[in-house]
């Protein structure tokens, strides 16, 4: 990867970090030796593109799932927050890609794993891991996983999320049905995905699914819905689910 690339994008995903720990980012060093805050960022006509469905090599698609406009339109404070209370829990982030909601997690929860299936994403979340402060090293962990397999252990996930991938997979009842066998009973599963229409971020449309249709089919896996929210996020739907306790006899 480009040196000068890694560097920002390493630093963006810190900042992710470090704004979870209610901590500032390190202050950067001018060409004068002068040490500064680094700017907020203006932000004007937001239209990111997703890694996902564009075309380019590697380095895009990281700079890409870090860009900084992303946490305008992404809200991933907010987004965390629904998980609720994770301390004690284990987390799997599916479609982690570069780990923009992993590294979030990782203070919060007792264990946070980012599965892909792509093993670029695998090594890159790893080498960012080496640079997490050594206390938080142990909580993660990188997944190499099969387009219709998340590869968790029986009952090993508390909570799943799912952001800007559920479009992606393929026989997304199945996938689901297999995702609940490595979830505890009454694990809960958040998707964030594009809404079906146009929309100045996303990908086209035929990796877009509408909410009422992942309503459907999450029902049809053998999840419970608790939530739907398709006005907290400009570009995006929320959907929260929990695997059913099984009934007492």
């Amino acid at each position: 990867m480009n040196r000068v690339l890694l560097f920002f994008t390493f630093s963006a995903v810190c900042a992710g970090f470090w704004a979870c720990q209610g901590d500032t980012p390190p202050v950067s060093t001018d060409s004068q030796g002068m040490t500064r805050e680094t700017p907020s960022p203006t932000y004007t006509d937001v239209e990111p593109r997703q890694p996902r469905a564009s075309a380019g090599n590697f380095e895009n698609l990281i700079a890409d799932f870090e860009s900084n406009d992303r946490v305008i339109w992404q809200k991933p404070g907010m987004v965390i927050s629904l998980l609720g209370d994770l301390e004690g829990k284990t987390v799997a982030d599916i479609g982690a890609g570069s780990g923009y909601f992993t590294f979030r997690l990782v203070p919060r929860a007792k264990k946070v794993i980012g599965v892909d299936i792509d093993p670029r994403f695998i090594n890159f979340m790893d080498s960012v891991k080496v640079r997490l402060p050594e206390q938080f090293r142990d909580r993660f962990e990188s997944r190499l996983a099969k387009p219709d397999d998340p590869m968790l252990k029986p009952n090993e996930a508390d909570a799943v999320i799912m952001v800007n991938t559920y479009g992606y997979i393929e026989n997304r009842v199945k996938y689901l049905q297999t995702l609940s066998n490595g979830m505890s009973p009454g694990g809960v599963l958040l998707i964030i995905d594009f809404k079906k229409n146009s929309l100045p971020v996303g990908p086209d449309d035929e990796f877009k699914v509408a909410l009422s249709q992942v309503e459907r089919e999450l029902k049809a896996g053998g999840f419970e819905i608790s939530k739907t929210d398709n006005e907290a996020l400009d570009y995006q739907y929320i959907v929260l689910a929990v695997k059913p306790k099984p009934s007492s006899q």
